[in-house]
């Protein structure tokens, strides 16, 4: 298998097909000497004195954002704000704004394309999303309405900016919020040009730029024409990228603020009209704007996207966790000397066994608390916190390096298939299989669980045989390849190494550094 620096995918093999995209996940900067001397540089005169004066600017926002909504009730700011508030405030708001982003360097906004009206297109779409700097959008784009966080609100200055701009909340604590964001979404994009533009960045967290992320459906549920607007960064090197691996806030923002000057530039593509079937299939709508605008932008458009606070990649018919947290346990049991091999699981097929903490820690011979603690986190807990020690033996199988593909296929299967209730023989279920998926490779357990819904169509059971499950994981060439990319069980546990090959479709990715300062 070739080997690549990290954060680029290489084929699994040598046949030729397709360029693969690169990981959009992984962020690196590399500094020749001499910018490393010019970065220290201006670092220390330059990047200060911009970002204190960028923070007054931002203070000196929040009387006009104040403003605009001073006396007004939860009900009156359920419409569009008028009058002479509206031309101060957001006047004030713009002005100042640009100033902002003026001192942190950003010294040109180059526009390209033509702003459709909110008649013609009521929602934006921007992307590529790749740095906490990308709000520069809402500039040319006459500050637009967004969605955020509720949780922005108790940020200082920020939540009163979101409550000048009458931003749409969404909370992820709360089921119900997401459902209002969608009728809040509609009721604006629908209003007939009463309402301001509402933009969103589709792919929902930050990339590196080289490839888009999945788009997520909440711009296009409304079934409205929607603007693409394109963002890049046209500079010698990229310091604003803030990716899931690579420079983290503080870097990014003395990096940028040590520049002479960062430039942006704003494209609007024509406005997409979708079709009857896109406006029925918010899905479909979402894929087929990330395919206009990746053409656009020449870089692939993909299927990774992130589950939670987990970068997920798209394998056949699989979701997989970039970096599955079975890679992260080998580091934790590589550090703290324990060879998997040696660890007498004793593990009831089958049958789940509920340990404790301590249990964990005399079964694996652990003594130093924190590597048991850290180890044990690893591993679904229920209630009472207890995990099922099958997990354990499951990933130490894995992570033992002595252990064929095929054993570790069989023993997984043994460990969570059960007996059938009306038929002799053994199935695993949803259950075990989503599992057995979410040990191994990281996959999100509602992902797997659709999977396993889709394998038993068409059987007379619900649940999978060990020769369906060996055809699927085995048997499957791309399946296959994926497994022994991710559990190299021909070798010792080595499966954090920051080096080590993570499958993707098509090929393989470089796990990459922890993102740093």
């Amino acid at each position: 298998m070739s080997q690549g620096s990290p954060g680029d995918w290489a084929p699994l093999d040598p046949t030729p097909g397709p360029p693969t995209p690169p990981n959009p996940f992984v962020h690196e900067l590399h500094l020749s000497r001499l910018q490393r001397v010019k970065f220290c540089l201006l670092g220390a005169l330059l990047a200060p004195i911009r970002v204190l004066l960028a923070f007054i600017v931002l203070f000196l926002l929040w009387p006009f954002a104040w403003l605009q909504v001073a006396g007004r009730t939860e009900e009156q700011l359920q419409e569009p704000i008028t009058g002479w508030r509206k031309t101060v405030c957001h006047n004030g708001v713009l002005g100042l704004s640009r100033l902002l982003f003026f001192l942190l360097g950003f010294l040109r906004i180059r526009v390209r394309g033509q702003r459709a009206s909110r008649l013609q297109a009521p929602v934006l779409v921007a992307a590529p999303h790749s740095t906490f700097f990308d709000p520069i959008v809402l500039l040319p784009c006459d500050l637009p309405k967004v969605v955020s966080r509720a949780e922005n609100l108790s940020v200082p200055v920020i939540g009163a900016l979101l409550r000048f701009n009458q931003a749409i909340l969404v909370s992820r604590h709360d089921p119900a919020s997401r459902r209002r964001v969608v009728e809040e979404v509609r009721r604006r994009a629908t209003s007939g040009g009463k309402w301001p533009q509402v933009l969103f960045f589709p792919e929902g967290t930050c990339s590196n730029k080289k490839a888009l992320l999945k788009f997520k459906p909440g711009a296009f549920i409304a079934g409205v024409p929607v603007q693409p607007v394109l963002i890049r960064y046209p500079n010698s090197l990229d310091t604003t990228s803030w990716a899931w691996r690579g420079p983290g806030v503080l870097k990014v923002l003395w990096l940028t603020a040590s520049q002479p000057c960062s430039i942006v530039d704003v494209e609007f593509l024509p406005v997409y009209h979708p079709s009857p079937e896109e406006s029925r299939n918010p899905t479909l709508y979402a894929n087929n704007v990330q395919r206009v605008m990746a053409q656009a932008l020449g870089i692939p458009a993909t299927e990774c996207e992130f589950v939670g606070s987990l970068p997920v990649i798209v394998v056949g018919r699989l979701k997989v966790a970039l970096e599955p947290q079975l890679w992260e346990l080998g580091k934790v049991l590589q550090k703290a000397g324990l060879s998997p091999g040696h660890v007498d699981a004793g593990a009831e097929p089958g049958r789940s066994r509920m340990i404790s903490q301590e249990e964990f820690s005399r079964q694996l011979q652990l003594s130093d608390p924190h590597t048991v603690a850290g180890a044990f986190s690893y591993f679904q807990q229920d209630a009472k916190g207890l995990v099922d020690f099958r997990d354990v033996a499951l990933a130490l199988a894995a992570l033992d390096g002595g252990r064929s593909l095929e054993e570790l296929i069989r023993l997984a299967f043994e460990l969570f298939a059960e007996e059938q209730v009306e038929a002799p023989g053994r199935l695993l279920y949803k259950d075990g299989f989503s599992t057995i998926l979410h040990l191994l490779l990281g996959s999100p357990r509602p992902a797997a669980v659709t999977l396993h819904t889709e394998l038993c169509q068409g059987g007379p059971h619900q649940g999978l045989s060990l020769c369906q499950f060996q055809d699927f994981s085995l048997h499957d060439p791309l399946h296959r390849r994926l497994f022994s990319t991710y559990l190299r069980p021909s070798q010792k546990p080595h499966a954090s190494s920051p080096r080590t090959p993570t499958a993707l479709a098509n090929g393989t990715v470089q796990a990459s550094k922890q993102k740093g300062d």
